[in-house]
């Protein structure tokens, strides 16, 4: 699809939704104005608010210890993740020892975790990156595993009749078929990553996003509520488009386009 009509069609669904929820809170369709207000504010103040944070200097603080805990439990979790998930897929024996484990693992409900890592790791940095980590690893873990897995076995047969040793099969051949697998996660990893910091920061701390949300909360502030979720929007969108551009260099060999890219 062109990218002028595809940034147009994205456009236009930014704009039905703002003006949808316009409607809803401005006029007396849905019941008193403003009740509807003290429950889910207006466009036009939220946006008024995020603009205000972003034009000051209080709300990078908090971003930059948000985003700070993000990328570490992202790049963190994405490492243990790639390197576990080749290590299960090329040792049959490893990964059935270890299936039910991996399995029972990622079942626990990571909120019940959030509690057990502050009192492990304090109500610092770390205790959200733990949490951050283990949304993140099982995503990469898994479809790393699959990519591994998923590859033909008339090209692996023909690159060992070519003489290809261990090294030579996972750089040519396992490597690029575990990518495209692999940069699916990383873009949903992304958001669970800036997930497992917020929520974090939300069940307890004293600065980040998580907290100002929970601060703005606290007080019935759904304009504070609503432009804290906004920003952190934005900046998993500019995360997202990194992950992208790197995507793109990397799997250049790939015909046609990535699903991310547009023609």
């Amino acid at each position: 699809m062109n990218r002028v009509k595809l940034l147009s069609l994205q456009i236009l669904v930014m704009i039905v939704f703002l003006t949808i929820w316009h409607i809803v809170t401005t006029t007396s369709l849905f019941g008193d104005i403003k009740t509807t207000q003290f429950f889910f504010s207006t466009p036009a103040d939220v946006l008024a608010r995020t603009w205000k944070q972003l034009t000051g200097a209080d709300i990078y603080y908090h971003l930059g210890i948000t985003l700070t805990e993000t990328v570490l439990a992202f790049v963190i979790g994405s490492a243990a993740g790639i390197f576990f998930g080749f290590a299960f897929a090329r040792n049959e024996l490893l990964a059935a020892v270890f299936d039910p484990y991996i399995k029972a693992a990622n079942a626990l409900p990571r909120v019940v975790l959030a509690p057990i890592f502050a009192l492990w790791f304090g109500l610092g940095i770390w205790s959200k990156v733990a949490l951050g980590f283990t949304l993140v690893f099982f995503i990469v873990f898994f479809n790393v595993y699959q990519g591994v897995r998923e590859v033909s076995p008339t090209v692996l047969a023909n690159a060992r009749m070519l003489g290809m040793n261990e090294r030579q099969l996972f750089r040519h051949v396992y490597w690029p078929s575990a990518l495209t697998w692999m940069f699916s996660s990383l873009h949903t990893s992304v958001g669970f990553a800036l997930v497992g910091a917020v929520v974090g920061e939300y069940l307890g701390s004293s600065a980040g996003l998580g907290y100002k949300i929970h601060e703005a909360e606290s007080v019935f502030d759904v304009t504070g509520v609503f432009s804290g979720m906004l920003i952190l929007a934005i900046f998993v969108i500019l995360i997202d488009s990194i992950v992208t551009l790197v995507e793109n260099r990397l799997l250049v060999w790939r015909p046609g386009q990535s699903s991310t890219t547009t023609t």
